[in-house]
């Protein structure tokens, strides 16, 4: 998968450091809070965000990149 894509993160959890953006074509991906490009490890649900999709460590998609839409 390649190119930016726009979805909203539906779930954080930030003792984890893990959450899950969805795509507006219904696609989840799961991310790690270093995905969030502006260094601050944190994103709020609800939040619409750009982001991309890369292959993940552990064989699945991840979205990366992640960048809050103003």
């Amino acid at each position: 998968m390649d190119g930016i894509l726009r979805g909203e993160v539906v779930e954080f959890d930030g003792e984890r450091g893990t959450g899950t953006v969805a795509s507006a074509d219904g696609r989840t991906h799961p991310f790690h809070c270093t995905a969030v490009a502006d260094g601050s490890r944190t994103v709020e649900v609800g939040t619409v965000v750009d982001f991309r999709v890369v292959p993940g460590h552990l064989g699945c998609w991840e979205a990366t990149d992640l960048v809050p839409v103003r």
